[in-house]
Order: C-alpha cells, then sequence, then structure tokens
C-alpha cells in the first residue's frame, strides 16, 4: 500500500519538474527573442530624411510602387581603410548609386545605375552638421553624398529624375563584404581574365565562387576589365546583383534560423537607412514585400550617358533616353526597348578572342554612350 501512495508522488514531482522546465525555457526563448529583437534594433544606423526634406519633394506614387535609392559609401575610415584599394583621404563619396523601383503589386523591380562621374545640377543641401551646402550648376553625382550627406543625396537623385526616393539604403565596403559572406559568398562568370593591381582582383576566365573579399574586388575593379571606365564598372555590379540574389534564394537561410540571426545580425552592422526603414519591424516587412522578387524578376539598365561637352572624362545624360527611363519608372512601365537593346556589354563577358579595348569599343558603339576614363580625382577613389 505504501509502495502504491510513492508512484503518484513521483509523478506529481515528475510533472512539476516538466513544467518548471517548460516555463524556463518558454521564459529563455522569450529572452533570448527579445534580447535578439534589442541587438538587431540597436547595430541599425538610420538618417531622418523625410524631415529634413519637408514637403519640396516629388510626391510619392499612389499606386503601391516605390523607390529605394542604393549608394555603396567609399569611405575609408574604421574597417574599410585597407579594402578595395585606392585612397578617398577623410571624406566618402557614392561610389555606386541605383535607383531600384519597386513595381505596384511588388512582383518585379527595376534598377537604374547612375555613373558616379555623371555631371548634374547640385542643389543647395543642408549636412549633418546644419551648414548649408551650396548647390552647383555642373557637379559631379557623387559630390552631393560627400558634400551634404544622405539627404544631399536624395535631394539631388530625386531633382535629377523626378521621382520621390520613398526609402534610402547605404552600405561601406567592410559591410559589403561581411553581407556577402554571411549569405555564403557570390559566384560569377568571366569569359576574360581580370587582373587588377589597385583591387587586388585576380581571376582566370571561367565561374568563380567569390567570398566577401572578393566580390568587393569585383564590384569595385576598373582597371582589370575592359577600357577601364566606370560604365564598364557598372555592368560587373549588375552581375552581382543578380548573383547575390540567387545565392540568397538558394541558400535556405529563410528556413535556418541559426543563418537567418547571423546574416540579419551582419546585414543590420552593415547599413544605414532612412528612418522610416530604420527598425527590425520595417527591414523584415520591406523583406517580405521583397521575397518574391528574384535575378528573373529584375530589369536593369545603366542610365543612358554621353560625353560631357568639354570635358572627356565625365558624362552626362543623354537625352531623350535619359528621360525616358525616369518617365518609364514614374509610370510603372517597362524600360523602353531602345534603351535596353542599347546597354552596354559586361566587360567580363566579351568574346574570349576579343582584345579588352576592341570589346570595350564594341560596346560603346552598340550603346551611343560614352565610356571616359577617370580623371585623377575620381580614380582617387578606384
Amino acid at each position: 500500500m505504501a509502495a502504491h501512495k510513492r508512484v503518484p508522488g513521483r509523478r506529481r514531482r515528475v510533472l512539476r519538474t516538466a513544467a518548471c522546465a517548460f516555463a524556463a525555457l518558454v521564459v529563455l526563448g522569450a529572452g533570448a527573442a527579445l534580447y535578439g529583437y534589442f541587438r538587431l534594433n540597436g547595430n541599425l544606423r538610420s538618417v531622418d530624411i523625410d524631415a529634413r526634406l519637408g514637403d519640396a519633394r516629388p510626391p510619392a506614387a499612389t499606386d503601391g510602387s516605390f523607390n529605394i535609392l542604393v549608394l555603396g559609401s567609399d569611405s575609408r575610415s574604421g574597417d574599410n581603410g585597407s579594402m578595395a584599394g585606392g585612397n578617398t583621404g577623410d571624406t566618402a563619396r557614392s561610389d555606386t548609386a541605383m535607383v531600384v523601383h519597386v513595381n505596384q503589386d511588388h512582383s518585379g523591380a527595376q534598377i537604374v545605375s547612375i555613373p558616379r562621374d555623371t555631371l548634374v545640377a547640385r542643389p543647395d543641401c543642408t549636412d549633418a552638421s546644419g551648414r548649408t551646402v551650396p548647390g552647383a550648376k555642373r557637379a559631379m553625382y557623387n559630390s552631393a553624398f560627400e558634400s551634404g550627406g544622405a539627404v544631399c543625396a536624395v535631394k539631388t537623385t530625386e531633382q535629377l529624375t523626378g521621382l520621390r526616393m520613398d526609402h534610402y539604403l547605404q552600405i561601406d565596403f567592410a559591410g559589403f563584404a561581411r553581407v556577402v559572406d554571411a549569405i555564403g559568398g557570390a559566384t560569377v562568370t568571366t569569359t576574360v581574365a581580370i587582373h587588377d593591381k589597385d583591387s587586388g582582383l585576380d581571376l582566370p576566365p571561367g565561374e568563380h565562387h567569390l567570398d566577401g573579399q572578393q566580390a568587393l574586388a569585383f564590384v569595385r575593379t576598373r582597371h582589370g576589365v575592359g577600357d577601364g571606365s566606370d560604365l564598364g564598372r557598372i555592368e560587373l555590379q549588375k552581375q552581382m546583383v543578380k548573383s547575390l540574389l540567387r545565392q540568397v534564394g538558394g541558400s535556405g537561410m529563410l528556413t535556418d534560423p541559426v543563418k537567418l540571426w547571423s546574416v540579419g545580425d551582419t546585414v543590420t552592422r552593415s547599413i544605414t537607412t532612412d528612418s522610416a526603414l530604420g527598425s527590425v519591424n520595417s527591414l523584415v516587412g520591406l523583406a517580405q514585400e521583397l521575397k518574391g522578387i528574384g535575378p528573373d524578376r529584375l530589369s536593369m539598365v545603366t542610365l543612358p550617358v554621353e560625353t560631357a561637352p568639354g570635358d572627356p572624362n565625365r558624362v552626362v545624360p543623354q537625352q531623350p533616353q535619359a528621360g525616358q527611363v525616369w518617365t518609364a519608372l514614374k509610370a510603372d512601365q517597362p524600360f523602353p526597348p531602345a534603351v535596353v537593346s542599347a546597354q552596354p556589354e559586361n566587360p567580363a563577358q566579351a568574346a574570349p578572342t576579343a582584345a579588352p579595348s576592341t570589346a570595350a569599343r564594341g560596346a560603346g558603339k552598340a550603346t551611343g554612350t560614352a565610356t571616359p576614363k577617370a580623371t585623377p580625382k575620381a580614380g582617387a577613389a578606384h
């Protein structure tokens, strides 16, 4: 009888222990989730662009489409100092600029790359310290970020395009390399050898799976492939964007909590956003809206440009083609076929038997765009 009474007692103790363990796991899980949320939020840096620009801007679209200005900064501060070659001193310019237009049902996107040496009318701006930065009638596009930071870059882009930049994303050298490593690298193909002592890139022809440092060198290289122009480098960047999308889609990251955490931690430490995207919830919401857009749902062009009058080392928007590109985005329509068919070739995918200079000249004839060599000022950033 005594033995019979001990069984329920043991059962009660086991149940009590299990309940306590479950409660502890719930508390620990909630604590870990809370810690993770605040850590990722704490990683983020943001700029309140809406407040600083006010209402003197192009209107936002009402059809569900939206635009994101994505900038790659060539800052050499912190971890960036020894990366990708070159030297910009104490300043930072927008080394890469892409206007990303997401269509109204968020099933596809169009990307326009703006060459950094494009001469534009830069408006008066106010920098982060409140100092007024005078405008200029003919300034290099990337000088807007250098002179007035993210807000001036957005203001200049909106004036150039006539489109509202609903969001802003910025990443620097070290951040880009970290993100590429976090998602497992990127695969690119080149039919010509690329040897660039400035960026450190050394690739024979073929398919290559690049780590973060190599991927950064790939999107930074100019002198190692084609005619050495920024337009050729933009084509390499387009290939990289599609490669990264393929990598994310095929890595299983979205179903692997450990990898998702690692990537999330890396991404939030590596980017600067507008204040509307300056939280984990907002970024996750944006990712959800864009998750169906793979490489096959992207249309990418370089802004049509031509040699600037009186300056063979600079370019200006080629009209009417450049205006047609912005009009298409404003109407949420595909790029004009004539613009798409006249795009430059990727110098890394030129005919293997053609010399780089020949391939570059052929691309220039096909596009009607200039392929200027960088001046010492532009080349300093490599």
